[in-house]
């Protein structure tokens, strides 16, 4: 295992599971924050809807962390969640580092220290390449969507919020 000197550890750690499922991209540290997916599409100069963003919710009958993977440009309509996996609470930051093992805004979709429920938003499917967060919040990744399911095993699903 190479290791990456330039990565925080958190990315360091996800570039060493990229490296073990022998992923063709390498992580980029944006300049600016990728807290957001707007900033990190600013920063990668691709649209929002391009960025994988993390969302995590608590599992209200087992604790359980929820993560929904979804268009950075959706919303996620947490009914439709709850429909497929359970009455749902917020997650707050120790709740996600403590579950996910790592802090709000760098995310990553892979590499969690507890089994975690996923899902991937279905408008995700409908672009060539996504970018997704590394661990650390201006560290990410490419990645197509087949790879993303590949790497997470996790049901692709409608979770967006639709204007009525």
């Amino acid at each position: 295992m190479s290791s990456h000197p330039t990565l925080p550890d958190t990315a360091q750690r996800v570039a060493a599971l990229l490296q073990q499922l022998a992923h063709d991209h390498r992580i980029v540290m944006l300049p600016e924050t990728g807290k957001t997916s707007a900033e990190a599409a600013a920063g990668l100069g691709c649209s929002v809807a391009e960025i994988a963003k993390s969302i995590v919710f608590r599992r209200l009958s087992d604790n359980a962390a929820v993560m929904v993977v979804a268009s950075g440009s959706n919303r996620v309509d947490e009914a439709k969640v709850a429909a497929l996996v359970g009455p749902l609470g917020k997650a707050d930051a120790k709740f996600v580092k403590e579950k996910i093992g790592y802090a709000i805004g760098g995310v990553c979709p892979i590499g969690h220290v507890e089994k975690t429920v996923m899902l991937i938003d279905q408008d995700l499917l409908q672009y060539a390449a996504v970018w997704a967060a590394a661990g650390h919040p201006h560290a990410v990744f490419k990645l197509t969507p087949a790879q993303l399911i590949a790497m997470t095993q996790a049901p692709v699903a409608d979770i967006a919020l639709r204007a009525t």
